[in-house]
């Protein structure tokens, strides 16, 4: 008696598949994870189309099985595989890329495109069709038009709109009569996309929510890092260029002022310190008011120092203020790339 045992063949196309996978884990060190719900392939088509354009070979999108997919998981041996199959449950659409998670959630989330309206959908914008020739023929349509309560006019056998019709305001919800005449009118109100759901960089798992970048926030925290910093390595004359130029500013100031405080006056601060002595003694007789005539200093003159001069004090204060306000612009991507750093 002889034992039969019947090997599964495995289609080439899906050990071709498994390998190509395996080869683009091993060449890109981001994997991300899109949910392929709701999303039509010509969606997915012009998106590859804009990142090519954008990045060339830097994202790669593919669309496989799940489970070819897990297969090259473990073929790959990637760091972290365990965390990433354990959110791989409804079919997905996988990314690699070279790209740090920060920057490759910013672009795939970017990438908006306009969608048709749909019966239900709510708008977020005004709706309107201006005056032109609609291509249609005139017939039943006529009453659709009139039902939606736009204008229209028929000239050289086309229905043509009459003049310019709000269709619908932001909040309103489209209706299934509307969502129709828009299609056959050629306009999409709406927008759909991509959204990155998780991403797989050096063994971490990140979430969408730790992917999303509050531009505004980290740009004002990185400002004041930057100018608290700056700051303390000019108290501690720490040897780095920019540090080292405010802290001679400070000292110079703070001689400046000390001089005329003791009145110490060399050949570089007599001007400085005999205006300030001039500006003490006006303020002295102003307070004493009819006192100074009784003293008989009623006719001294004295005259504050000029309002250049004191311009002239705040122009270093203005360097570092300028110095701060350098630091402000800070782009999306450089913000990306910055984080990206620091996880690596």
């Amino acid at each position: 008696m002889r034992l039969i045992v019947k090997q599964k063949v495995v289609p080439s196309w899906k050990e071709e598949e498994v390998n190509e996978l395996v080869k683009l884990m091993k060449e890109y060190p981001v994997l991300g994870i899109i949910d392929a719900k709701d999303v039509p392939a010509s969606l997915i088509q012009k998106i590859k189309v804009m990142l090519r354009d954008k990045v060339d070979d830097a994202i790669v999108i593919k669309s496989v099985k799940n489970n070819l997919f897990l297969i090259a998981l473990e073929k790959a041996d990637v760091k972290g595989k365990e965390k990433l199959k354990e959110v791989i449950k409804d079919q997905k659409i996988f990314v690699f890329s070279k790209l740090n998670p920060f920057m490759l959630a910013a672009m795939i989330n970017r990438m908006r495109l306009p969608a048709p309206a749909k019966a239900g959908m709510k708008v977020d914008r005004e709706i309107a069709v201006e005056p032109m020739d609609t291509h249609l023929q005139p017939g039943p349509l006529l009453s659709a038009f009139g039902k939606l309560k736009i204008p229209t006019k028929v000239q050289n056998g086309t229905i043509w709109i009459a003049k310019r019709t709000v269709l619908a305001k932001p909040g309103d919800v489209i209706s299934a009569d509307l969502a129709s005449m828009l299609q056959r009118l050629g306009i999409s109100p709406g927008e759909v996309g991509l959204s990155l759901q998780y991403a797989l960089d050096d063994g971490v798992l990140l979430p969408a929510e730790s992917l999303s970048l509050n531009i505004e926030e980290y740009r004002n925290s990185l400002i004041q890092s930057y100018i608290q910093a700056i700051s303390l390595a000019s108290e501690i004359a720490y040897p780095e260029p920019e540090a080292l130029k405010l802290s001679l500013i400070k000292s110079y100031k703070r001689a400046l002022h000390l001089s005329a405080e003791i009145g110490y006056i060399t050949s570089d601060n007599a001007e400085y310190v005999l205006r300030v002595a001039a500006s003490k003694a006006y303020s002295i007789v102003a307070a004493m008011g009819d006192k100074a005539k009784e003293l008989g200093i009623e006719g001294v003159q004295l005259q504050r120092p000029p309002e250049g001069e004191k311009k002239e004090e705040k122009k270093e204060e203005k360097k570092e203020e300028k110095a701060e306000e350098e630091k402000k612009e800070l782009s999306e991507e450089e913000l990306s790339s910055g984080l990206g750093a620091l996880f690596g």
